[in-house]
């Protein structure tokens, strides 16, 4: 293949067709360079695409590389979100993917518990679209299903691992506002 520019030129046409993150050695192979030259690449294609302005960066994610939009750009794909043509996923979804990314392997049994509510309709959306799987069973009575998120459900989210997860205690009440939040709703005895 040719010089530097073919390459970042093809780089960026294989992030941009890809459905999924292509791992550098896919890559490599492709581009016709080593293994270690691949992060240089996409730090050069990112430079390129910072320069010019564009909406894009390439990211690490699921093992791979990928094209996403630029954070600072997030408010206009928030409110694209909420136009006409956005797909949407529903807010029990929502939840039910939040209890898997955080709980799993889960069965729906435990979902149910953690939301309070039946959530099949959920799951099955979710096993749908790809973001949540049947990765096990319990060894109980029943050996129900147990889930667990996909490649596709950190690719989406723009994670490379589960690790990257942003830290649930961030987002949970300190215990004290749970103690008093409890005693408000307990049935006087």
């Amino acid at each position: 293949m040719g010089d530097v520019n073919d390459r970042l030129a093809a780089l960026e046409a294989i992030l941009f067709v890809t459905e999924a993150p292509v791992p550098d050695r896919e890559l490599a192979e492709v581009l016709e360079v080593a293994t270690g030259d691949v992060a240089a690449l996409v730090e050069t294609l990112n430079g390129r695409l910072e320069e010019r302005g564009s909406g894009l960066t390439v990211r690490r994610s699921a093992g791979g590389w990928r094209l996403y939009t630029r954070r600072e750009l997030h408010p206009f794909l928030e409110r694209f979100a909420a136009s006409p043509t956005a797909r949407r996923v529903s807010s029990a979804a929502l939840e039910v993917l939040a209890v898997v990314a955080y709980r799993q392997p889960v069965s729906r049994g435990q979902i149910a518990e953690i939301r309070g509510v039946d959530s099949d309709s959920a799951i099955r959306s979710l096993e749908r679209l790809g973001l949540i799987a049947e990765v096990g069973r319990l060894s109980t009575p029943g050996n129900p299903a147990v889930y667990g998120t996909t490649d596709l459900f950190l690719e989406k989210m723009g994670l490379d691992t589960l690790d990257d997860l942003p830290p649930l205690a961030d987002h949970v009440p300190p215990a004290e506002v749970l103690d008093a939040l409890e005693e408000t709703f307990r049935p006087d005895g």
